[in-house]
């Protein structure tokens, strides 16, 4: 089954199902509103969403290009994460791939073998890649499409996967359908934990799975506090502008995550991938220094007691 016919495709307003095969152009019976397929692109951005996005969209890409994300080939693309064929940021990649392979034991660890996961913050999917080379139906879910390190990097794979250009408030997916939905390196881009994680509990299967991956997370939520203001200050140098063009929620912390586990009946299970001693011993150095706490990386698996 290809991975275009694997998902039922839905308007992320009101959640009226299409069904497979799909057209290049899909109108909501409901609303009438339209989304099509540019290239292989699903654009399933609501038109006011779009306006509200746009400055935070032109934001994010002219801050990533001037950083040196994305490579020239599908050589760099498809050596994700395990090398950093551009030499730019191997220590970033390295934590990405011990948490990808947290995740491939975990996932195994399965009494049934999940089919259907969202990556949901793909950027250039490289985890959707991965996932769907181990086997698995994949939908990498981003608000960018270009062909550096958004959805556009979509040709350089050769395993096939969906790309769908879209919100996680406003996912363009019918009900109970995914069995993993991982959040890569992104649920802080959220604006709303709670909001963000019913949509996602909508789309999810009984007993369906929600893992955090490379998300920032602090004990005491004055450090992720300053770990806002830092990045902000240095954005404003940098670039020109402060990078809050829309209020994320930004990081992490046990605290936060107690609320939600209250508030939506959600059990979490925390995994310690293995960075390395030189990770490990971060938050002492931090203490010697008189520093700031610094950010902890962990796999952080949800499941909704109601088992939706």
């Amino acid at each position: 089954m290809s991975p275009a016919d694997a998902f039922i495709l839905a308007c992320p307003f009101c959640h009226t199902p299409w069904r497979p095969p799909y057209a290049h152009s899909l109108t909501c019976p409901k609303d009438q509103l339209t989304f099509t397929q540019a290239g292989t692109i699903w654009r399933f951005l609501l038109p006011e969403r779009a306006t509200h996005l746009a400055q935070f969209m032109q934001e994010y890409e002219q801050v990533r290009q001037a950083e040196g994300w994305g490579g020239q080939d599908a050589d760099y693309y498809r050596a994700l994460p395990f090398v950093d064929r551009s030499g730019r940021y191997p220590h970033i990649w390295h934590i990405r791939a011990q948490s990808y392979l947290a995740l491939l034991k975990y996932l195994a660890q399965w009494e049934a073998r999940p089919q259907h996961i969202l990556d949901l913050g793909a950027g250039n999917s490289w985890l959707s890649y991965r996932l769907a080379q181990a086997g698995y139906q994949v939908a990498a879910v981003d608000l960018m499409v270009n062909q550096v390190d958004g959805l556009g990097c979509h040709p350089y794979y050769d395993t096939p996967y969906l790309p769908l250009q879209a919100e996680y408030d406003y996912l363009p997916l019918a009900d109970a359908q995914a069995d993993v939905a991982i959040f890569n390196g992104a649920f802080h881009y959220a604006t709303d934990y709670g909001r963000t994680l019913e949509e996602v509990r909508r789309v999810l299967r009984p007993r369906g799975r929600i893992v955090i991956m490379d998300s920032p997370l602090y004990r005491d939520g004055r450090s992720g506090q300053q770990m806002v203001q830092e990045r902000e200050t240095s954005f404003a140098v940098r670039h020109g502008f402060r990078g809050n063009a829309l209020p994320h929620e930004n990081y992490l912390t046990y605290e936060r995550l107690a609320e939600i586990a209250a508030a939506l009946s959600i059990k979490w299970q925390f995994i310690q991938p293995n960075y390395g001693w030189r990770w490990a011993i971060r938050p002492w150095l931090a203490r010697l220094r008189g520093g700031r706490e610094p950010a902890a990386f962990q796999l952080i698996i949800g499941e909704f007691a109601s088992g939706k």
